[in-house]
Order: C-alpha cells, then sequence, then structure tokens
C-alpha cells in the first residue's frame, strides 16, 4: 500500500509503540499520551512496549537457550573469556534468569538475601567492578555504598551486573549492536543516508531480530490495528522501528504505519529519501496531536491528502511533505495520559550507576508528566530553541495538572512522579503545590529546572513539602563568561544560593554540565571545576555529570556559529538524517583529554572524596592555577 492507494478506514484501531531500546524501568511516555489524547477524541487506540517485551524475551530461559545455541555455533576459537564463561555456568545461568528478574520487577523482594550472598547469581566479568571498591580488611566491598541495611540496593546492583554480563554474551554471540538503553544507534544518529540502514534491514535477521519479529506478529495478532504509530525518541531506537515496520508490511501491507518522535523531529527534518516509505507510509513532525487527527480524517475519507499537517508521505517515487497551516492542539486539550495496555508489572528497576540522579532515570517505575509544553526561557545558545519541542510555550491550570495527577494515581496505583519538562516554570511549580496542598494530595515528584532567583528558598521548602524529592538543572560550564555566551541568564553566584536553597529543603540536586563550549580554555575548565568542587563542598549540589558539547543545526551556535567564535565543518550531501555538526574552534584545546580529569574529579566529588585537593591534581597534564577564589561560594552564599 502506498499513501495514494490507501483505502478509507471508518472508525480505524490505533495501535502505538514503543520500540528497542528506551528505558527499561519505566515506558517511554509518548505512547501514553498519544494513546490518552486519541481516546479523549474518541478513536479506538491501544498501545504496547515491544522494547520491554523484547529484553525479557531475550533474557528468559527459552531466551538463553537460543543464545547458547548462537555460541556454541561460533568457533572456539572466536569465543572470548565472557562467552567461555557463561557456557561454562550456563546451568546456573538458566536456572537464575526467571527469579532475578522478578526480583528486579519488585515481585520477589525477598530473594535480595540469596542475591547479596554472593552465592546465587553465576559472577562473570561486569563484577569486576566491584574490585574498585576492594577493603584491604576484607569487609564488604559495597558497605561505602549501601550501608549494613541497604539489602535491596545492594541485591538490585548485583542483579544488574548479572544482566550486563548476559547482555555483553548477547552482543558476543548473536548481534553486535544490542544496548539496554539504544540498540544500533550508529545507523541512525546523525546519518547522512539511509544506505547503512537500508543495508542492515536486508541483511539477514539476527537472533535479536527474529525475537522482535516475533513480538511484532503476536502483537498484531493481539491488537488487529488498521493503523501503527511508531514513536522513535532517540536514535538507538530507530532501527528496531523500521524492523517492526518492515515486519508488518510483509504480514498485512493493509496496515497503515507511521513514524514520529523526537529522533524524527530533530534529524528527518530535511528527508528526501524514498526508501524509507518502503516501511513507512506516513512520517509526522513535531506534536502528534494535530498531524494525527488529520491523518485518520484522511484514512476515513474526510480529508483530502493535501490538508495533511506536518507530514511527509511518497508520492510517484518522490518524497513530498505537506503542512497545512492548523493551530496545534492546546497543551490544556491533550487530555490525560494512560498507561492501559503497557506491562506495568513488568518493568525492571535496575540498579547500574550509583549516582544518586542516575539512579532515578534507572530504578522505579515513575508516572511521567509534563508541567508545561515547551520552554519559558528558549534562549540558551546550546539548544534547539528553534525546534517546536522546546519553542512554543503552552500551559494549562494547576487545578487541570493535579486532575491529570489524581487521573494516573488512580490508574497505575502509583504516587511517583517525573515531570519531564525541558525546564519547568517556577510560577507553574509553585501553582501546582498550592493545588496539592489545597487537596491534600501526596505524591513524590523530580524533575528539570533552571537556576533561576525565582526559586527563592521559601519556594524551595514548599515544592519539597509538595512532594519534590529531586531537580536537575544546567550549571552547564561554571563561567560568568560563558554563561553569558551561553544566554543562560544565570550566573555562578546566584546557581549557588539557589542550589543551597533546595539542598537545606531536603532537595537532592544534580548540576548538568559541559565541557568543550566555543571559545572555551584550558584556565576556563579549570575554573570551572573549582566552582563545582566548592559547590559540592558547601552542600549546594550532590550530583552532576560531565556531557561533552555537541553543535546541533537547530541551536543558535550551528545557526550562527560566527557569533561565538568558530567556524562550522561542512557536511556531506543529507538525504536522511541531519542533527549534529563539527566546528573549528580556534582555541585548539584538547577537550577530550580535558574530560577525562572531569568525570575523574566528579565521580569522587560525589563520594566527598578530593574535596580539599588542588583541582589542578586531577589532570594528567599541566594546567594553570584556579583563578577562582577558594571562598567563592561560601562569599556567594553570604558565609
Amino acid at each position: 500500500m502506498t499513501a495514494s492507494t490507501a483505502a478509507p478506514l471508518t472508525a480505524p484501531r490505533v495501535l502505538s509503540l514503543i520500540p528497542p531500546m528506551t528505558q527499561l524501568n519505566t515506558p517511554y511516555p509518548s505512547t501514553a499520551y498519544l494513546t490518552g489524547f486519541l481516546r479523549s477524541r474518541g478513536v479506538d487506540a491501544r498501545q504496547d512496549d515491544l522494547a520491554l517485551r523484547l529484553v525479557l524475551e531475550l533474557f528468559s530461559p527459552a531466551g538463553l537457550d537460543a543464545l547458547r545455541d548462537k555460541l556454541r555455533a561460533m568457533p572456539p576459537k572466536k569465543r572470548s573469556a565472557t562467552l567461555t564463561q557463561f557456557d561454562a555456568e550456563f546451568d546456573r545461568y538458566r536456572a537464575t534468569v526467571t527469579p532475578t528478574l522478578a526480583f528486579l520487577q519488585g515481585r520477589d523482594p525477598t530473594l535480595a538475601h540469596r542475591i547479596t550472598s554472593r552465592m546465587l547469581l553465576p559472577e562473570g566479568p561486569r563484577f569486576a567492578s566491584l574490585d574498585v571498591y576492594y577493603d584491604p580488611d576484607g569487609g564488604d566491598p559495597l558497605a561505602w555504598a549501601f550501608g549494613a541495611l541497604g539489602v535491596q540496593d545492594k541485591a538490585r546492583h548485583l542483579a544488574t551486573l548479572y544482566l550486563n554480563d548476559l547482555a555483553d554474551v548477547l552482543r558476543e554471540a548473536a548481534d553486535e549492536r544490542f544496548e539496554f538503553v539504544r540498540y544500533a544507534e550508529s545507523l541512525a544518529m546523525a546519518q547522512p543516508s539511509f544506505e547503512p540502514l537500508a543495508r542492515a534491514l536486508a541483511a539477514p535477521p539476527t537472533l535479536v531480530d527474529d525475537t522482535l519479529q516475533r513480538l511484532t506478529l503476536d502483537t498484531l495478532a493481539r491488537h488487529a490495528p488498521q493503523v501503527v504509530l511508531l514513536s522513535v525518541p532517540f536514535p538507538g531506537s530507530v532501527y528496531a522501528a523500521f524492523r517492526i515496520a518492515q515486519t508488518i508490511k510483509a504480514a498485512n501491507p493493509s496496515i497503515v504505519t507511521v513514524l514520529g518522535g523526537g529522533f524524527v523531529n530533530t534529524e528527518l527534518r530535511e528527508l528526501t529519501e524514498p526508501r524509507v516509505f518502503d516501511h513507512f507510509d506516513f512520517i509526522t513532525l513535531d506534536d502528534g496531536e494535530r498531524p494525527l487527527l488529520a491523518l485518520l480524517e484522511h484514512l476515513a475519507g474526510k480529508r483530502g491528502k493535501s490538508r495533511l499537517v506536518r507530514t511527509y508521505l511518497r508520492e510517484e517515487g518522490q518524497v513530498r511533505y505537506l503542512n497545512l497551516a492548523e493551530p496545534d492542539v492546546p497543551f490544556a486539550e491533550v487530555g490525560t495520559p494512560t498507561w492501559d495496555g503497557l506491562p506495568l508489572d513488568g518493568y525492571l528497576s535496575i540498579l547500574d550507576m550509583l549516582n544518586p540522579m542516575h539512579r532515578l532515570w534507572s530504578d522505579g517505575r515513575w508516572n511521567k508528566l509534563t508541567v508545561a509544553h515547551g520552554c519559558y526561557w528558549k534562549k540558551c545558545s546550546f539548544c534547539d530553541v528553534s525546534l517546536d519541542y522546546i519553542g512554543r510555550y503552552d500551559t494549562a491550570s494547576a487545578e487541570l495538572l493535579v486532575d491529570r495527577i489524581e487521573a494516573v494515581v488512580a490508574e497505575t496505583g502509583q504516587t511517583g512522579f517525573h515531570f519531564v519538562d525541558e525546564a519547568a516554570p517556577p510560577k507553574m511549580l509553585k501553582a501546582l503545590a498550592d493545588e496539592l496542598a489545597r487537596r491534600g494530595r501526596t505524591i513524590s515528584w523530580w524533575g528539570n529546572i533552571r537556576f533561576e532567583k525565582s526559586f527563592t528558598p521559601e519556594l524551595c521548602r514548599q515544592l519539597a513539602d509538595s512532594g519534590c524529592i529531586a531537580i536537575s538543572g544546567g550549571l552547564e560550564v561554571a563561567s560568568d563568561r560563558l554563561l553569558k555566551l551561553m544566554q543562560k541568564g544565570v550566573s555562578v553566584d546566584q546557581v549557588a544560593r539557589v542550589t543551597k536553597g533546595f539542598s537545606d529543603a531536603g532537595i537532592l540536586v544534580h548540576a548538568y554540565l559541559m565541557y568543550g563550549f566555543p571559545t572555551q580554555t584550558v584556565q576556563d575548565t579549570v575554573d570551572a571545576l573549582e566552582y563545582v568542587r566548592q559547590l559540592f563542598d558547601a552542600g549546594c549540589i550532590q550530583s552532576g555529570f560531565f556531557h561533552r558539547f555537541v553543535c546541533t543545526v537547530h541551536s543558535p551556535v550551528g545557526q550562527k556559529p560566527e557569533d561565538f567564535g568558530v567556524r562550522l565543518k561542512p557536511l556531506p550531501p543529507i538525504s536522511f538524517a541531519k542533527n549534529d555538526v563539527g566546528f573549528i574552534d580556534p582555541t585548539g584545546v584538547d577537550h577530550d583529554a580535558l574530560g577525562v580529569a572531569l568525570n575523574k574529579a566528579l565521580y569522587n566529588y560525589m563520594h566527598g572524596i578530593g574535596l580539599d585537593q588542588d583541582v589542578r591534581s586531577w589532570f594528567d597534564m599541566k594546567v594553570p592555577k584556579t583563578r577562582v577564589p577558594r571562598n567563592f561560594i561560601s562569599r556567594a552564599l553570604g558565609y
């Protein structure tokens, strides 16, 4: 079927799918948003999570049997120590995989005692990481992280290492592209040509591909959809989405397949590759509500093709983009997300990184909700402010937000929320806290903010009372010069005061940090690390992560590089994905080498280690002495 020959569909059943891979601990929210919205408009909308189902199938007794068959088909000389260890202890792996996953799903918590005994699970190469915590006195090497009573957490960490061992075996023996949070990412990320993806789709299927195909056919049989929506938030879910669509078209070409999501919205805005439409009938950009309403009307014969909204299709062998100007559905009218149909009791709470904020991303099932659409600031020069998901700011009332919260709690039985805003506005958070207090509603929540002065100590305490347990925010490069160049609208001393207010209210504070920004010098980097050291030492932040700056074509840096003192490297001809773009910085700094030291220092600071050391001690190269006074943060805090 092509877009031009589609037969009218009356009241089509719509199935939204989460393709591998996204998260293991909680559903990616896009299908929940779309399913809730479509149901509010009378559409028979359903959803499923093939990412989770794939993992549960691969890491089951039958899945391990199939994996061992693949391993034993390999020549012995090609088997690594990882594969040899798995084969030698296969019976133990097969016997423990089901109870271990049940433990990680929260269905068998008492197994923690056996897991922490270190006698139940076979231990492969991933357990070597525990040597980092070796106790020369013969004590528990993980006591520093979990203490004597942290049995559940310790067991979850050990079970996660066990699962990572199995993933390593799968990668070596069956599919080198597999990872838990991304799958075949390199085939899609900033990939100018569709050719690598096309070759992978034409290649013989791997064990992972075969399993995904079987799960896709089972899902089609259960739901009998006429339209299938595949939401791809990241490059690491694109290949699997195409494999799913390929399976659907082979099984029933009349099913309409639609591609959307964050990856599409950022990287496929200049799509000209017709072969994409061998798998997908339509591709929609930006928020899906309005394009999907138009598309469903078109499929039902109620709207002409020329009146589609933000939609790609193939016509006479060429890619065509149709965009009738219609207003987006207001944020207040998008409905309440629903998790109905998703296997909520099957998600895995894993604990691979001991960073306290990263743990929130991977441990526990959080209801994901949005306080406001877009970003109220939308000025940061490194951010994709030209795109709709950031540039179009729209809010709803606090009463409506709490109505949605109450509906989600009633459906899921769980009161934990992750607010997934780019930057939750302080005015809305205060109104939300007021309304939660008025209704006497108890929840726990965390999310991302800007470290701006509106977050007074009084507001921080009110947010803590409303259920806020953690916040993250972008400090980026802790340098007033670079913060001004970035148009962050904050200063280092302001960040210190705001983060201290949150910390004093008992809220965990995580700082997003950046290195390699245009014109950032070695001196800037050393000074930034000194600011970060002082913020940890003063108890302003408890967690952080350094990201390498990446220039994107949709950001102010990518659109006006001359304003930031850099030149962009030329891109090849683009027919598929376009996002990242290299640049030439006249400073010539080796940021990759500096990044090793930054992350080493940060890891130690999070554990209270090295806070009294000169920051130069973390670098393997000679770097200049910091220009930052050692009491800068304490003075900013009024000490």
